[in-house]
C-alpha cells in the first residue's frame, strides 16, 4: 500500500522523491542551507518543479553551490552563467547569488555558522503546524517577515518573506507537511 503524501507533490516522480527525502527535513549543514538559498532565489516567480528539474544544472554551473568560490566570481564568470541554458538566466538572480554568498560568509563569521543564525529565529526547534490541505499553508508569516527583513539588512537579495517561508519549509524550520502525510510525524 502506498503511503499518503502531501497533495502538492503527487503524480510527479521527481516531486515525490524530493518530498519524501528532503522537503521539511530539518537541516543543520551550512552547505545545504546555501544550496536552498540559491534555489529559492531562482525560484522567485517560477514553479518549484522548474527549479528541481534544473537542480543538477545549477549544481554544475555554481561549483556545487560552494559559496566561498561563488563569492569570488569574476564578471567573466557571471557573464558565462548568463549564457548557460541549463539554468535560469536572470541577471539579477545570478548577481544576487554572488552577493548572497558574501553575505552568507559574513553571517558565518558573526554566528559561527549560518545554521546557528537561522535556527536562532526558532530557538533551535522546528515549528509544528497542522496543515490539513497544502493549499491552506501560509505563503508567509510574521516570522518569515522578520527573517526576510534581517537578511536584507545583512545584504541579501531575493529574500522576500514568501521566499523565506518557502526556504523555512524546505529546510525543516517549519513542518508544513499535511497531517495525513506519512512524513508529518517523521520530520
Amino acid at each position: 500500500m502506498e503511503e499518503n503524501r502531501c497533495g502538492w507533490c503527487k503524480g510527479d516522480t521527481l516531486y515525490e522523491a524530493y518530498h519524501d527525502m528532503e522537503w521539511g527535513v530539518p537541516i543543520k549543514d551550512d552547505d545545504l542551507f546555501f544550496e536552498f538559498l540559491v534555489l529559492e532565489t531562482f525560484q522567485a516567480g517560477l514553479s518549484w518543479i522548474t527549479i528541481l528539474r534544473k537542480r543538477e544544472n545549477f549544481r554544475k554551473a555554481f561549483d556545487n553551490f560552494d559559496y566561498k568560490k561563488i563569492a569570488k566570481y569574476s564578471e567573466t564568470k557571471i557573464l558565462d552563467l548568463l549564457q548557460d541554458e541549463g539554468i535560469i538566466r536572470n541577471k539579477l538572480k545570478v548577481r544576487a547569488t554572488v552577493s548572497n554568498a558574501s553575505a552568507f560568509i559574513k553571517i558565518q563569521k558573526e554566528f559561527d555558522s549560518f545554521s546557528e543564525y537561522i535556527w536562532g529565529f526558532v530557538n533551535g526547534t522546528q515549528i509544528q503546524n497542522k496543515v490539513l490541505n497544502y493549499k491552506e499553508a501560509p505563503a508567509n508569516t510574521p516570522l518569515s517577515d522578520a527573517i526576510s527583513k534581517d537578511l536584507k539588512k545583512r545584504g541579501f537579495k531575493f529574500v522576500g518573506s514568501t521566499i523565506v517561508y518557502a526556504f523555512m519549509q524546505a529546510t525543516g524550520m517549519v513542518n508544513d507537511h499535511e497531517i495525513s502525510c506519512f512524513k508529518y510525524t517523521k520530520v
